[in-house]
C-alpha cells in the first residue's frame, strides 16, 4: 500500500528518516499512537487562537517521540494559521535561566505555514502592512493627504495596539516605530539592526540603538517584554498565536545545582505570567523525561513548580487524561514499530516505479523481523528503538530494494549498529559506554 502525497513532502520526510532525525514537515504521514491527543490539543489551539494561552508538559523516556509528539503539534497549529518555534535546552547555548537566550532562539527558529525560518523579519513587515493598511481603511482620506499626516495616523495606531506592551517594555515599541521609518528611508542598514536588535540579538551598533532611543542588550526580564511584544505583532500579521516549545529540559539535571534550581525558577515565573494571563495566544509546551519530572534533580527541586505540574500517573495509562497539565506519551511496542515501519514503506513507495517490489519484498513480516533485530542490539529495548528502526529500514533495506533488483533483505542484509550510530540513551541501553568515558570513572555523576 503507498500513500498520496507530494514529491516533495516525500522527499523531505525520507531524507530526515535517512539521517536518523525527525521530519520537520509531513508528520501526520507517520504519527502512530498520537490520535487519542488529538481532540484535547485542537480545543487548546482553539482556546488559544480565541485569545487565551496554554501550557502542556509532555513526559517520555528516551525514544518515546517527544520530538515527533510536538512537531506534529506543531503541523496542526501552522495549519491553523499560528506561528511555531521550537527551542532546544542547553547548558551552554541555551540555558532556560538566561530568558534573553531563549527569546532569542524563539525568534531565529519562528515559522509560519508559509515562512520558515527565520519568519520573524517577514512578520514585522507584515504587522507595519497591515497597520498602514488599517489606518486607510478607517481614514481613507489619508490616502492621498501628505506623508506626514499618514506618519501621525500610523505610529498612532502602532501605539494604541503595542500599549500593553509599552507599559512593561517601551523599547520594544520605541525600537518598532523606528525600524519602520528607517525602512521608509531606504537605511537598510538601521533597519537590519533595529531588526536583530528586536530579535534578541546581541552586539547591534550603537548608532542604530540612538536612533531608536534604545540602549543596552536585552535582559532576563526584558525579553518577557519583548515576548509580549511579539505576540502582538504575530496576531495582528494574522497569527492568531505562537506555539513555542520548550524540548529536552531534562538537560537542567546535568547542570550546576544552583544554575539548576535558577532554571527552574524561570519555569516557574514563565508559567505563572502564562496562568497570569499576560501572553494571550501564547501555547507553550515542555518535553521531559519521567527522572525530570519526578526525580530528586529536576522540578521537585522547586516546590511550587512541583505543584503546578504535578499529575496522577497512577491509574492505568488507557485512562490518562489528555487534558491534564502533564501528559505522557506510552511510547513504542513492537507492534506500533511495525505499523510506524508500514507508513514509512508507504510513503516511500508513493510514486515509485518499484513500489510493488517494494511492498512485496519489505512486508510486513520482514518489518516485524527486522524491529526484532534493532530491539535487539538495544537490549530489547522497544521503546529506544524507533530512531533506529526507521533510519535502518530507508537507508539499508529500502533505498537497497529500490536501487538493486536482485537485492533481498533476508538474504544479504544483517542487523549491524555501531556505537557512532547511537545516541547516548541508546549507547546506554546496548549497555555501551557515554561517548568519551574509557571506564567508569570517567562517567559524570549529578550527585547535586
Amino acid at each position: 500500500m503507498t500513500v498520496d502525497v507530494s514529491p516533495r513532502r516525500r522527499r523531505e520526510v525520507i531524507d530526515a528518516l535517512r539521517r536518523g532525525t525527525v521530519p520537520q514537515n509531513g508528520l501526520d504521514l507517520l504519527a502512530v499512537g498520537l490520535a487519542r491527543f488529538d481532540a484535547a490539543l485542537d480545543g487548546e489551539l482553539d482556546a488559544v487562537a480565541g485569545g487565551g494561552s496554554g501550557f502542556k508538559a509532555v513526559r517520555g523516556e528516551y525514544g518515546s517521540g517527544k520530538t515527533f509528539f510536538t512537531r506534529h503539534l506543531a503541523e496542526r497549529a501552522l495549519r491553523r494559521g499560528f506561528a511555531a518555534a521550537e527551542v532546544q535546552i542547553s547548558e551552554t547555548e541555551t540555558p532556560l535561566h538566561k530568558l534573553e537566550t531563549v527569546y532569542r532562539r524563539i525568534t531565529e527558529t519562528l515559522r509560519t505555514a508559509s515562512l520558515p525560518p527565520s519568519a520573524f523579519r517577514s512578520v514585522l513587515d507584515s504587522w507595519l502592512y497591515t497597520v498602514e493598511e488599517d489606518v486607510i481603511r478607517e481614514r481613507p482620506e489619508l490616502e492621498s493627504a501628505g506623508a506626514g499626516a499618514f506618519d501621525v495616523a500610523v505610529s498612532e495606531l502602532m501605539e494604541k495596539r503595542l500599549a500593553g506592551v509599552s507599559t512593561r517594555t517601551p523599547a520594544f515599541s520605541l525600537a518598532l516605530r523606528a525600524y519602520r521609518s528607517a525602512a521608509g528611508a531606504g537605511d537598510n542598514a538601521t533597519a537590519d539592526a533595529l531588526a536583530a536588535w528586536m530579535g534578541g540579538q546581541p552586539h547591534v551598533a550603537a548608532a542604530a540603538k540612538r536612533a531608536a532611543g534604545v540602549r543596552g542588550d536585552m535582559d532576563h526580564f526584558g525579553a518577557l517584554g519583548f515576548l509580549q511584544g511579539l505576540l502582538v505583532v504575530l496576531r495582528d500579521a494574522g497569527h492568531p498565536g505562537l506555539l513555542l516549545v520548550l524540548d529536552e529540559v531534562e538537560t537542567l539535571q546535568r547542570m550546576r545545582g544552583d544554575v539548576r534550581d535558577k532554571a527552574l525558577n524561570a519555569l516557574r515565573q514563565l508559567i505563572d505570567e502564562i496562568d497570569s494571563g499576560r501572553f494571550p495566544g501564547l501555547y507553550l509546551v515542555i518535553t521531559g523525561t519521567p527522572a525530570f519530572f519526578d526525580g530528586p534533580s529536576g522540578v521537585q527541586r522547586l516546590n511550587p513548580l512541583a505543584g503546578r505540574l504535578a499529575t496522577d500517573f497512577t491509574t492505568d495509562a488507557r485512562f490518562d487524561n489528555p487534558r491534564a497539565v502533564q501528559v505522557r506519551l506510552p511510547g513504542f511496542s513492537r507492534d506500533s514499530l511495525i505499523e510506524v515501519g508500514q507508513r514509512v514503506r508507504g510513503v516511500y513507495s508513493s510514486g515509485q516505479g518499484t513500489a510493488d517490489r517494494l511492498v512485496r519484498v519489505v512486508d510486513d513480516t520482514y518489518l516485524g523481523d527486522l524491529a526484532d533485530g534493532v530491539s535487539g542490539t538495544l537490549g530489547g529495548r522497544v521503546g529506544v528503538a524507533p530512531r533506529l528502526f526507521l533510519k535502518k529500514l530507508v537507508g539499508d533495506v529500502l533505498d537497497r530494494v529500490d536501487q538493486f533488483d536482485d537485492f533481498d533483505p533476508r538474504r544479504h542484509y544483517a542487523v549491524t549498529v555501531g556505537a557512532e550510530e547511537l545516541t547516548d540513551a541508546e549507547r546506554g541501553a546496548a549497555g555501551a559506554r557515554p561517548r568519551g568515558a574509557a571506564g567508569p570513572d570517567d562517567i559524570d555523576l549529578d550527585l547535586g
